[in-house]
């Protein structure tokens, strides 16, 4: 069977304690029934954070798993902090596709960990708005994200 690729989206606050155990269940599923090998990650959120938590303590039991996270920021990285992220990843990139303003630089690199991955484990709260720096209402990255794995017709799980 051929190995595939899942990338994790979700909302930047979460309760950890609550998700821990729904999210270590799917992800060692994926391992064992889906052959989940390579898994992507972002940044800035409490979800990522957890997900790779559990996919660290995971390598101990499947160590040919690849943790791979995918910089909106920095194309071009010094070699201290690669060698600081290659402590917490295995692997490191940054897309061409990504060299635009800031903001929309993690709507990008999100579509790119979507398109490059075969199943996408998501946490979203439907309604759910983030508050900006100057308290307006913005627009959920998560949500974003969510229509976009739908749209390329994507297989999403959905943790609850």
């Amino acid at each position: 069977m051929k190995s595939k690729t899942c990338c994790f989206v979700g909302h930047r606050e979460i309760n950890k304690e609550m998700l821990f155990q729904s999210v270590f269940k799917t992800i060692t599923k994926l391992i064992s029934e889906k052959n989940v090998t390579t898994f992507l990650f972002g940044s800035k959120s409490q979800f990522d954070d957890l997900c790779l938590n559990i996919v660290t303590k995971l390598k101990d039991e499947y160590p040919f798993l690849n943790r791979v996270y995918v910089r909106a920021e920095y194309c071009n990285i010094s070699k201290e902090y690669e060698n600081y992220l290659l402590t917490l990843y295995d692997k490191t990139f940054y897309s061409n596709r990504l060299k635009v303003d800031s903001k929309k630089a993690y709507v990008i690199r999100n579509e790119e960990i979507i398109d490059e991955s075969d199943i996408i484990v998501i946490y979203y709260i439907q309604g759910y708005t983030p508050q900006s720096k100057n308290n307006k209402k913005s627009k959920s990255g998560t949500k974003i994200a969510l229509d976009y794995a739908i749209k390329k017709n994507k297989e999403i799980i959905f943790i609850n």
